[in-house]
């Protein structure tokens, strides 16, 4: 229904998604005119007894518009009703019986109508008035020539007509409110995700504060303690110590104020330290309690804390998800540490620990009975999308997807080795 796309007019109804109904008005538009024409020509000659040329004349500017109202219905109105108009005119020098319509017969009153419906699908409100006033208009100033009187048969022209502006244009009106709110959802449903992501990463860097500021603090101690720990150290070495210590309290100071950018007022339990690897288990614990039944593999392995935190709240985010949407479902977590034979050569980092990676695994089975809706519990983050965001944050790689049995399987692969981790 929309007039014109890159300067170019379109067929009515153009942006339907099914074939057969963007072909519909076409087909309206041949069958009115393959029909229209032949009846009009033979009712003006043989019932109004109009001269057969005239007739074919009329005819043909009343009936092959119709095919153009597909495209350019308002072009098409201004030749038709002007046809009729000139037909009604051109009955006025043939004598024909009263009880004939007039001033226009009955196949130019379905042509028109169809016509006004289509102008209603294209034009706006103000062009439906002007069309229905000049019909209305025509219609009167005719009646005032009415060979044989006028009465109320006489107005179907204006009310018809009237009748099929009002219903095509608030068949328009409706579609574009339609496709107004559609194209709405899918910008809202594009902003909450963005909304989304961009909290989750809030939120992800509001919990590595705790950590990053945990290392500047060993630092600036280290720092400040050194002239006392170490006495023979030289004038220029305690100087650069001292140096270090103030750039790390004011490190510290910089990251405060970051945190504080980064706060909102929906933040809650901020100061309490970031959980890791040990707590897990007490997480899975309180899931077991209120879920279904839960095995735990773990692992004792020393991992950065920023991997910690993450592998943490992937399982956190993962055990929530079960309860929500397969309670009672029983699930298994497990953590392991893979350790490659080595890298090219054989080579080893000095740490030993070149290519280790977290394995994180939480696969849930389908649940004993259908939920009748997800449940509302607390979640942590925002389901996959702050899974991907954490798993993003220390370089890994994360697999979430549904199972054939109907279960669900999260797996994340988090490197343990700085080289990885940048």
């Amino acid at each position: 229904m929309t007039p014109v796309e890159e300067g170019r007019p379109r067929a009515l109804l153009a942006g339907a998604s099914r074939r057969w109904v963007r072909l519909l008005p076409w087909a309206v538009a041949f069958v009115l005119c393959v029909v229209l024409l032949p009846t009009t020509i033979v009712v003006l000659t043989a019932d109004y007894g109009l001269n057969g040329g005239v007739a074919s004349a009329l005819a043909v500017a009343q009936s092959a518009p119709l095919l153009l109202a597909v495209v350019r219905p308002l072009h098409a109105w201004y030749v038709v009703f002007a046809a009729d108009v000139a037909g009604a005119l051109a009955l006025l020098g043939v004598d024909f019986e009263q009880r004939l319509l007039w001033p226009f017969p009955p196949m130019e009153l379905v042509g028109y109508v169809a016509l006004c419906l289509a102008l209603g699908l294209r034009e706006r409100r103000r062009t439906l008035v002007l069309v229905w006033l000049a019909t209305a208009g025509a219609n009167v100033g005719l009646g005032f020539a009415a060979p044989h009187g006028s009465g109320a048969k006489e107005l179907l022209f204006t009310i018809l007509g009237g009748v099929a502006l009002l219903l095509g244009g608030v068949l328009r009106e409706r579609y574009e409110v339609q496709r107004r709110l559609v194209e709405q959802e899918t910008i809202s449903e594009a902003e909450r995700g963005r909304r989304t992501l961009l909290e989750e990463r809030a939120r992800i860097a509001r919990e590595l504060h705790d950590v990053v500021a945990h290392h500047m603090s060993v630092i600036t101690v280290q720092a400040d303690t050194a002239e006392y720990r170490l006495a023979t150290l030289p004038p220029d070495v305690r100087e650069e110590f001292t140096s270090i210590a103030a750039t790390a309290r004011e490190s510290l100071g910089e990251m405060r104020r970051l945190l504080g950018v980064l706060r909102n007022e929906e933040a809650h339990g901020e100061l309490a330290p970031q959980p890791g690897l040990a707590q897990i288990g007490q997480l899975v614990e309180a899931t077991a309690r209120t879920g279904g039944p839960v095995e735990f593999t773990p692992c004792d392995a020393e991992v950065p804390e920023a991997v910690g935190l993450s592998a943490y709240r992937i399982v956190q985010e993962a055990l929530a998800n079960v309860v929500r949407h397969a309670p009672g479902a029983a699930t298994h977590v497990s953590l392991s540490v893979s350790r490659p034979a080595g890298g090219q050569g054989g080579e080893q980092p000095a740490d030993g620990r070149g290519g280790e990676r977290l394995t994180v695994l939480v696969v849930n089975d389908p649940p004993p009975e259908p939920p009748a809706g997800p449940l509302e519990v607390g979640g942590t983050g925002h389901g996959l999308v702050g899974m991907r965001e954490r798993v993003r944050l220390v370089g890994g790689t994360l697999d979430a997807g549904p199972l054939p049995d109907g279960g669900f399987r999260v797996a994340a692969q988090l490197p343990l080795t700085e080289e990885d981790l940048t």
